[in-house]
């Protein structure tokens, strides 16, 4: 079975005068045939911290090092991510409400593109698990019901998950990888993306 976990970073707002606004939007896939070694390698990294640390793992707060190791650690778990970029000032006008159906446009043409290319190799079924973050049931419907038919339009049946980070914890992994990915766009760092520029089988601007 081959897994698909999501993770965004940035926000979809056009107000560029507003406090912590983003330049630009992305979203990370990152897929692997053997998540439990993903799972591991947060769990690892999180005992290296502290054994009393509650909750789950996210990039922005954690140190240096403890990026660093998550990410490094990634490397020897047989997993590939591919990223869509979104650079916002490319967009004609504020999503406003349509900030979810612009959220489930740009996934679907990622996970179109991993189907497309045949990044994951001729597959019977995946499973899609995505970062909750709309908490409104029948907005996740639709998400769960939207991509689910992108993905069988291939031929390929599909599963599409939206969990928390602490119940996935693959999850975490991805929040790392999209967040170091997202520094070399917005913050023209390039320190933690090229720790696993090798995992990246694909990044490319929405338009």
């Amino acid at each position: 079975m081959s897994y698909i976990y999501l993770d965004e970073s940035g926000d979809l707002g056009l107000n560029f005068d507003k406090k912590g606004s983003t330049e630009h939007f992305i979203i990370t896939a990152l897929f692997s045939e053997k998540p439990r070694s993903i799972e591991k390698c947060v769990k690892k990294v999180r005992e290296g911290i502290s054994k009393k640390l509650s909750g789950p793992l996210h990039a922005h707060k954690e140190s240096p090092i403890v990026r660093k190791r998550l990410l490094h650690c990634l490397l020897d778990r047989e997993c590939k991510a591919m990223v869509i970029i979104l650079q916002k000032r490319k967009l004609y006008s504020d999503p406003k409400d349509e900030k979810i159906v612009l959220y489930n446009y740009v996934t679907n043409i990622l996970i179109d593109r991993i189907f497309s290319k045949k990044i994951l190799g001729d597959i019977p079924s995946v499973t899609i698990v995505a970062s909750r973050k709309e908490t409104n049931r029948f907005l996740n419907k639709n998400f769960t019901d939207y991509i689910e038919a992108s993905v069988k339009r291939h031929g390929i049946g599909a599963k599409v998950l939206i969990k928390a980070p602490h119940q996935e914890i693959p999850l975490q992994a991805v929040d790392f990888v999209s967040w170091a990915i997202f520094r070399k766009y917005e913050h023209k760092d390039e320190s933690y993306y090229k720790i696993i520029k090798g995992m990246i089988v694909e990044e490319n601007d929405l338009y």
